[in-house]
């Protein structure tokens, strides 16, 4: 995956379907969205490759493979990957140690029931509108999340159903928007995908 001027070797799984659990679906309605290379992922890293994140402190949340968090260190962030399973974190640590033989921190984190993680200057997100039920609960975690005063957050977004509510319930709460529309082609087709960057 070439991203901006570089090129990342993103392992992930051969079939997302395969890793289906019955039980895990059956209980939370669990599914392994995380193990695919979604074109917003990519469409999140390419905007943090022309950013300068020396220092900074960042989170991502849905993880998944880790593209976003991979390119977030190689631009000189400190990254706590987070995702609602724990093979996305371990595919995650890989990649990032494989290209970059570097480590982020990672953590499981339920954003219904989300521990204290402490605060960052960037919240990121690809893709996780993909639940109109996923706008409210990103609305109430994202802002406990970030610095006061400097912290943002920034979503790519494929422009899911969801995403028209959280960025209501974020203006609610203080924070403007400005959006840039990307086109990423993957697997032979082109998805226009939305990166929404908030600012309180």
């Amino acid at each position: 995956m070439e991203v901006g001027g570089a090129c990342y070797r993103i392992v992930h799984a051969a079939s997302a379907e395969a890793l289906l659990d019955e039980k895990d679906f059956e209980r939370e309605e669990r599914l392994p969205y995380w193990a695919e290379l979604w074109p917003s992922a990519i469409a999140l890293a390419r905007y943090l490759s022309r950013e300068d994140l020396s220092g900074r402190r960042a989170i991502e949340l849905g993880c998944g493979v880790g593209l976003p968090t991979v390119v977030a260190l190689s631009r000189g962030g400190e990254v706590l990957a987070t995702d609602h399973y724990e093979a996305a974190l371990d595919f995650t640590v890989y990649n990032a140690r494989s290209n970059l033989d570097r480590t982020p921190r990672t953590a499981l984190l339920d954003w219904r029931t989300p521990e204290r993680l402490g605060s960052f200057d960037l919240v990121l997100a690809a893709d996780v509108l993909y639940e109109r039920r996923n706008a409210p609960v990103l609305a109430d975690l994202v802002p406990g999340l970030l610095a006061p005063r400097v912290g943002e957050a920034i979503f790519a977004d494929p422009r899911r159903e969801g995403a028209p509510s959280f960025l209501g319930l974020m203006e609610e709460r203080g924070f403007r928007t400005t959006t840039e529309d990307m086109l990423v082609e993957q697997g032979g087709r082109e998805v226009r995908v939305l990166v929404h960057r908030l600012r309180s």
